[in-house]
């Protein structure tokens, strides 16, 4: 019985520690991977939202997307948008974030991307692609609002 007194600390050692590695391991997989924008059409505010915002906002807008446990701060429910502001999308509010960005404490640290930049690169910075992208992807986060 003896032998046992030494084992239970060895073993409440060994389980913590396996426990760090198992978090250290978790905490890496947790990271986001920032690729290059790939093109869309810039027509479809669906496949412009699958393709750049459903990791984060889920693929329904609801915020639950595969890279949203990664983020320090989770996406909002986007399909509560207008519920939030009385009844009424807020439309501005969406185009300028995706152009320029938010302050918003919902969005934390700038761990949105700015849109407005990135959807300028596409198309050698045209200005009318980047307002067709803004209202095409804004016109579908509108769509997905509950009713």
């Amino acid at each position: 019985m003896t032998h046992l007194k030494g084992i239970f600390p060895l073993l409440a050692l060994v389980l913590a520690f396996s426990f760090a590695i198992g978090t250290k391991a978790d905490d890496q997989s947790r990271i986001i991977k920032r690729v290059p924008i790939e093109p869309t059409t810039p027509t479809s505010g669906r496949d412009m939202y699958m393709h750049y915002c459903a990791v984060c906002h889920g693929r329904q807008g609801r915020g639950g997307g595969p890279a949203a446990e990664a983020l320090k701060v989770q996406p909002p429910d986007l399909t509560t948008l207008a519920q939030r502001n009385h009844g009424q999308f807020p439309r501005r509010l969406v185009e300028s974030t995706l152009r320029v960005g938010s302050d918003l404490p919902s969005h934390g640290s700038s761990e949105m991307p700015v849109w407005g930049p990135l959807f300028q690169s596409l198309n050698k910075f045209s200005n009318v692609e980047v307002e067709q992208r803004i209202t095409n992807l804004t016109d579908y986060i509108e769509s997905l609002q509950m009713r």
